[in-house]
This record gives structure tokens, C-alpha cells and sequence, in this order.
């Protein structure tokens, strides 16, 4: 391993764990010395990496993720339509929820934000363990929607737009 691929194994390191990683654990991953990964961290940095350097290891400072709700309308036929095209445009389904009219908000956590754990979610559903939230409400619902920016959740929105699915209200 050349030493651009360990740093961009550095950085997936850190995105992976979330939690700080020292730099004597990265270099014995990686087996390099310490100042290796000390000069590796410095050239990341100057690459624009924000990482930081705790008491407990190195951190990368990821942006804070922005979030936006969805009220939209399909059927069940277009669940796998909906969600893949969120996914596909970086964003992750949060959860869905119904406002019922006797019982209020009820909402659910999805956490989807890949197409495979949407087909996972469909399999669920084709199981017949359970029928979509938004069948008790005539297939209207929200999902809360989280991207790395505002430029990705618009682009979410003009594709939902697009496709029929987006309420206006």
C-alpha cells in the first residue's frame, strides 16, 4: 500500500468509527510508525480534512447533516420508486409518519439510505408482517429527509416534485 491509498484508508478509518482513533492504533492498522501517521494527518489537513486531535485519538470533523419533511402521496406500487429516488440523490429516509385524525402523529424510524435497504424494507413489507403507515391515512405521509446540504435535499424535492409524489400544502 502506497502512502496516498493508507491516507485515503485513514480517512475511511475515521468515517467508519465515528469515534476518535489514535494514532498508535492507525499505524499498527496500517504497520508505519507513528510519525508516519503524524505526517499523514498533517498532509489530510492540508488537503482540507478537518480533523481534530483529542486526548483519545484523532477525529474527523464531519459537516453537520440538515434535514427537511416531505409531506407526499403514492401508491404502494411507487414505494420503491419514492425512496430510491431519494437515495440515489444522496439523501437518507429518516423515518415516516401520519397525522391520524383520533390518534395524532404516528411515526415511524426508517433510517434507509441505500438502495439495498430499501429493497431490504420492501422485502419486509412483502413478507406481510405489516402494510405501509401511509395506508391509514389514504397514502398520504411525511418523511423527515437528511442530507450532507440544502443543495441535495432541493434536488430531492424537484425529483419528488417530478415524479407526482410531493404534496403541496
Amino acid at each position: 500500500m502506497n502512502s496516498e491509498e493508507r491516507r485515503k484508508e485513514i480517512v475511511h478509518a475515521f468515517h467508519s468509527d465515528h469515534i476518535p482513533v489514535s494514532g498508535t492504533a492507525l499505524s499498527s492498522m496500517f504497520g508505519v510508525s507513528r510519525q508516519i501517521i503524524v505526517q499523514d494527518i498533517a498532509l489530510l489537513r492540508a488537503q482540507g480534512y478537518d480533523i481534530i486531535s483529542t486526548n483519545r485519538g484523532y477525529l474527523l470533523k464531519t459537516p453537520a447533516r440538515v434535514d427537511r419533511v416531505f409531506q407526499v402521496k403514492h401508491t404502494d406500487e411507487q414505494i420503491e420508486e419514492e425512496l430510491n429516488a431519494v437515495v440515489d440523490l444522496g439523501g437518507c429516509v429518516r423515518d415516516v409518519y401520519v397525522v391520524h385524525e383520533v390518534y395524532g402523529r404516528i411515526c415511524a424510524d426508517m433510517g434507509i439510505r441505500s438502495r439495498r435497504q430499501v429493497k431490504a424494507f420492501l422485502d419486509e413489507l412483502k413478507s406481510g408482517k405489516s402494510s405501509p403507515l401511509k395506508n391509514i391515512t389514504q397514502d398520504t405521509h411525511f418523511h423527515t429527509i437528511e442530507a450532507d446540504s440544502q443543495e441535495i435535499l432541493d434536488e430531492v424535492e424537484r425529483a419528488l416534485a417530478e415524479k407526482g409524489f410531493l404534496v403541496r400544502g
